[in-house]
């Protein structure tokens, strides 16, 4: 989940360097059939100690686990449904464990948010409009857009040629689309977004479509301000697709420790006197991570790969950082405080040199970029820019 999480974090900063008020929302994915299936599959192959030693990982090896067994043995989705169904219906015991189960999970996802630099002002997930769905149900049936389907309700959206969206299955239970539509309503009312931008995978793009059109059918003018960024997936260099059912998933925590191990590998063979080396790694190395997932056109898969991401001479975030370094360094021998900048007259002879000229462009177009960058909610052009300002500033000390 790297790019959900640095897209949304780096949209975030660019609308609010335009001004605007934004609110960061964590959505989190903490209520729906999975946990069903969690819950089947802790009962059949793990324990608490287990799971209190291990984390995480525990968590990802049953659920994979369970898909592995669930293809021999189909009831076995049944029983996770089943499951789910006790959760909306309020059971002790389902509830008890999925909330300890999001508990252990939160506290992991916690420490790499810390490590990536990011926060968010909302982690009110799916579970939190639980209590308020009914109401959302009763617009619809209201407006006349609910039907019944096989025991399900659903909104039909032939006219459009998109298949019906589910609002409930024939149990009851809710779905995505549900607690989607319900989410949208209550941001609405809480924060009366301008725009209200959905950061997700491109394979979402139906979902969202779906959603978006039965909102417009309820005739909530604010529908137009509904927005879908989707982005492309990550591979690992082989081109294996990482998926979380299968098990192929590489947890992020260590590609990004892995990272900060060969930048520090990288500094003893180039720079071995450097005195905040474990502080410069890990600027370089998450730095980099983080600006490899930017510097691509987020619609684009990715391939990842480590001589790509660590290279200090190519289009890199350790390029941009030490093209940084090195201006920080001039503007110490000239005395200046970065941070307090003066306001400085330029002579046209100061100037008059093409590849000075050349950054005092790259300059000039910054604000540009940054418009361009949020009415395409395109966060590639701020880190191709900056790899351009980088070229233009280092070609100007040649």
């Amino acid at each position: 989940h790297l790019r959900s999480t640095v897209i949304g974090n780096s949209l975030y900063h660019i609308f609010e360097a335009l001004g605007y008020n934004c609110i960061g929302v964590n959505h989190l994915g903490d209520w729906g059939t999975q946990f069903g299936k969690l819950i089947v599959a802790y009962k059949k192959y793990s324990s608490k100690e287990e799971v209190e030693e291990k984390g995480i990982s525990e968590l990802l090896r049953i659920y994979v686990l369970f898909h592995d067994e669930a293809k021999e043995h189909p009831e076995m989705d049944q029983e996770a449904r089943n499951y789910f169904t006790k959760m909306e219906q309020g059971d002790e015991e389902a509830l008890a464990l999925w909330k300890w189960f999001k508990e252990v999970s939160l506290n992991e996802f916690e420490r790499v948010y810390k490590m990536l630099g990011v926060t968010f002002d909302s982690y009110n997930g799916e579970a939190f409009y639980n209590d308020k769905m009914d109401t959302v149900i009763k617009d619809l049936e209201d407006k006349g857009l609910i039907e019944i389907s096989e025991g399900a309700k659903i909104v039909r959206l032939d006219e459009e040629n998109m298949a019906p969206c589910l609002i409930t299955k024939n149990d009851g239970s809710s779905l995505y689309a549900t607690r989607d539509i319900t989410a949208a309503k209550y941001r609405k009312e809480t924060y009366d977004f301008k725009k209200c931008i959905y950061v997700t995978a491109l394979q979402q793009n139906l979902h969202f479509a779906q959603w978006f059109k039965v909102i417009e059918k309820m005739e909530w003018e604010w529908a137009k301000d509904l927005v879908h960024v989707p982005f492309g997936m990550v591979s690992m260099e082989g081109g294996a697709k990482l998926s979380t059912r299968s098990g192929n998933v590489i947890f992020l925590e260590d590609i990004l420790k892995e990272a900060v191990d060969k930048t520090k590998k990288i500094i003893e063979e180039k720079n071995p006197d450097l005195d905040n080396k474990d502080e410069v790694a890990n600027q370089v190395g998450i730095g980099a991570v983080i600006f490899d997932d930017m510097y691509n056109n987020i619609i684009k898969d990715i391939q990842f790969s480590w001589e790509r991401v660590l290279d200090f001479q190519g289009e890199t975030g350790p390029y941009v950082q030490y093209t940084h370094a090195r201006a920080c360094s001039l503007l110490k021998k000239a005395g200046l405080d970065i941070d307090n900048l003066p306001d400085l007259e330029i002579s046209e002879s100061a100037i008059a040199d093409d590849t000075v000229l050349a950054v005092a462009k790259e300059l000039a177009d910054f604000k540009i970029v940054i418009e361009s960058a949020a009415a395409n909610f395109e966060p590639s052009y701020i880190a191709r820019y900056a790899v351009d300002l980088a070229q233009a500033s280092n070609s100007s000390r040649r």
